[in-house]
């Protein structure tokens, strides 16, 4: 269903890419809660690596910012370029 709504959306690029980065946050944001929580209850306390930096929930909790301001700049753009036509 999720998937059908974005192929079918028809807009511009801009509309798609907000849509995308909006959904990409969104997951970003669950996977935050859930390290968090997991983290809190003492079930998870093993931080991976990668490279040299460790992966913990504020990796994701920054991805999830950085997509919802993607998608916010993206759908202001194309309601921009709509008010301008």
């Amino acid at each position: 269903m999720l998937i059908e709504n974005f192929t079918n959306t028809g807009g511009t690029l801009e509309k798609q890419l907000g849509t995308a980065a909006y959904w990409i946050g969104i997951l970003c944001t669950v996977v935050a809660l859930v390290m968090r929580g997991l983290a809190l209850a003492g079930v998870y306390s093993y931080s991976p690596t990668v490279g040299r930096n460790p992966l913990s929930y504020r990796t994701f909790l920054e991805g999830a910012i950085l997509f919802f301001v993607m998608s916010t700049a993206s759908t202001v753009i194309a309601w921009i370029k709509e008010r301008k036509a």
